[in-house]
């Protein structure tokens, strides 16, 4: 459809490609690093006719896709709607740092699924599924390894959040009991909604793969979204049941059960050949994601007493393009596991044209039930969209470019890009969201001051 821009395309991962083919060696496996054998197999150069039968089609591709974005959408909302009842609860008003804890661990978390996510698409793709002992061995040793992520990423997050908290209300001392609330329930609801998430996720691409559908069109929204519903329901029963139970030794004894499993998790995926190199590798970019969506925190928590209607909008607006680059990023991926030539330009363009329908469908919901009390006008819409637009080509770009680097440079990217992707895009559609609201206020096109309105 667009010859010079497709092959301007297919000129940037040409040389991967002839690089992944010379590798090629009957009998031989090669593996990058932070990546588990049994995930990269360099096989055979794939035949004209199984090219020609991987070929995208736009219809195909939003089919698959549409659906599960729209659940991502409903799935945020409702994790915005969980979180406005829940900043009511005594727990939450008692200690505040809890507060500073859900958007780090939903981040810590949400890398960790879409990771998983990532990889069993690749696995199924390339057919490591089909064979029954394989697929079982794959299943149980993924869910062996999500557990020690998740237990350590827990632990990372609550620890993290006492400490900014003791910085950011240095006035407000924290006790002990606190303390140990915190950390044991970010490890709890880590662990627990790992396990439920990380079985849902693999029974998902499973029955992905016998019904013939790519899971990577579904599985990284799907992760993405029920991921935080799950965990914040989690995480706010079980703050307010060891509030309940501060004066006894219960925080004590959970933490002692939560750090004591790290070691046997640790050990049953040691011995899964499938998941083994994994268990070093990938910590890096899951913490310096943290520390980069931290950055979009800090933006929020400057400007969401200011505008009307700003916690609303940005994680649907953060949610829904970092979920496009990730299908966008996790499509390549599988792309050049299999040494397959994507099609650029047509996964884009129908993954951009893919946003503005889930979009169109969050403002007709918001104007209907008047959520959010904002000044609903022309301008804000077309404002919205265009920074929706923006920020989602900005993440399809990204995923791109990212995707190809870290391939070149011999890491996997199912293991690298998405931490970095999401959190660099929660930053830039947090950053953009203000410039339009202020623009929009100080032009007088809609009236978004809280003071005001």
């Amino acid at each position: 459809m667009f010859p010079k821009q497709q092959q301007q395309d297919e000129e940037d991962t040409i040389e991967l490609l002839s690089s992944t083919e010379k590798l090629q060696v009957p009998k031989q496996r090669h593996v990058r690093t932070g990546s588990a054998s049994s995930f990269i197999h360099f096989k055979a150069p794939v035949q004209k006719e199984q090219v020609d039968s991987q070929v995208t089609h736009p219809n195909r591709l939003a089919s698959q896709a549409l659906p599960s974005l729209i659940i991502c959408v409903i799935g945020l909302v409702f994790a915005g709607w969980m979180m406005d009842i829940y900043q009511h609860w005594d727990v939450f008003t008692n200690i505040s740092e809890l507060f500073i804890l859900v958007p780090v661990l939903l981040n810590l978390k949400g890398n960790l699924e879409m990771n998983l996510a990532a990889r069993f698409s690749t696995c199924a793709n390339m057919g490591h599924l089909d064979h029954p002992e394989t697929r079982q061995a794959l299943v149980w040793g993924n869910m062996a390894l999500i557990q020690v992520q998740a237990l350590i990423s827990g632990s990372i997050a609550g620890v993290f959040s006492v400490l900014l908290g003791v910085l950011l209300h240095p006035d407000e001392p924290v006790t002990i009991g606190e303390i140990l609330l915190v950390i044991a329930s970010s490890m709890v609801s880590a662990s627990v909604s790992s396990f439920v998430l990380g079985l849902f996720m693999c029974l998902l691409i499973i029955l992905s793969r016998l019904l013939k559908i790519d899971p990577d069109n579904i599985a990284c929204p799907m992760a993405s979204s029920l991921g935080d519903v799950v965990t914040l329901g989690i995480l706010a029963g079980c703050a307010h049941l060891l509030m309940v139970h501060m004066e006894t030794s219960l925080s004590s004894w959970l933490l002692f059960l939560m750090f004591g499993s790290i070691p046997f998790f640790g050990l049953s995926v040691w011995r899964n050949r499938h998941v083994k190199d994994l268990l070093f590798s990938g910590w890096t970019p899951i913490v310096i994601a943290m520390l980069i969506s931290s950055g979009a925190g800090l933006v929020l928590e400057r400007y969401v007493e200011q505008y009307q209607g700003l916690a609303m909008f940005t994680p649907i607006l953060c949610g829904l393009a970092g979920n496009l680059g990730s299908i966008y990023a996790s499509r390549i991926s599988t792309c050049l596991h299999k040494g397959v030539q994507e099609h650029f330009e047509r996964v884009e363009w129908t993954l951009l044209m893919m946003n503005m329908p889930v979009q169109s469908l969050f403002l007709a919901i918001v104007w209907f039930l008047e959520i959010g009390h904002l000044d609903f006008t022309l301008a804000f819409a077309l404002a919205y969209f265009l920074v929706s637009t923006l920020s989602t080509y900005l993440a399809l770009k990204m995923g791109k470019s990212m995707t190809l680097i870290f391939w070149k440079y011999k890491y996997d990217p199912d293991n690298y890009v998405l931490p970095y992707l999401t959190a660099i895009i929660d930053v830039i559609c947090t950053s953009l969201l203000v410039v339009s609201f202020h623009g929009l206020t100080s032009t007088g096109y809609a009236n978004l001051n809280v003071s005001t309105a």
